[in-house]
């Protein structure tokens, strides 16, 4: 296994959580056209303006909740089916890539305990001897 280089590994992380960020961002303004073109016209409905509906597709893809009622339609609600989808993934995804960078920096870190202790001039048999 080669020694990694951790500017570039820290920097792999925070590029993946930047990605995901973006698009995130980008699920979020979609959602809130869709939501508000379904839903601003129906009787009944709490999304009578952009700014309802920002709320409602910013809360969704934070907490899968909201104050504001389920949408009414079913264009509204196969948007909401998809914010708490992604919502999920996004969960998901970004727990896996902290995972994994923490597994990776164990590994480097057991890597290097390895390699200090046997270029001291003794094997890691005869450090555990003693």
């Amino acid at each position: 296994m080669q020694f990694i280089d951790w500017q570039r590994h820290h920097s792999r992380l925070l590029v993946r959580l930047g990605i995901v960020f973006g698009a995130t961002l980008a699920v979020d303004a979609v959602g809130t056209v869709l939501i508000y073109h379904f839903e601003r016209h129906v009787p009944g409905t709490q999304i009578r303006s952009l700014g309802d509906a920002l709320f409602f597709t910013t809360v969704q893809l934070l907490t899968v909740s909201s104050q504001i009622r389920n949408p009414l339609t079913t264009g509204g609600r196969i948007v909401d089916v998809g914010l708490e989808l992604w919502a999920v993934i996004v969960v998901a995804g970004s727990a896996g890539a902290v995972a994994d960078f923490f597994q990776v920096q164990t590994r480097y870190r057991r890597l290097r305990e390895r390699t200090s202790s046997t270029s001291a001039g003794s094997s890691p048999r005869a450090a555990r001897r003693t």
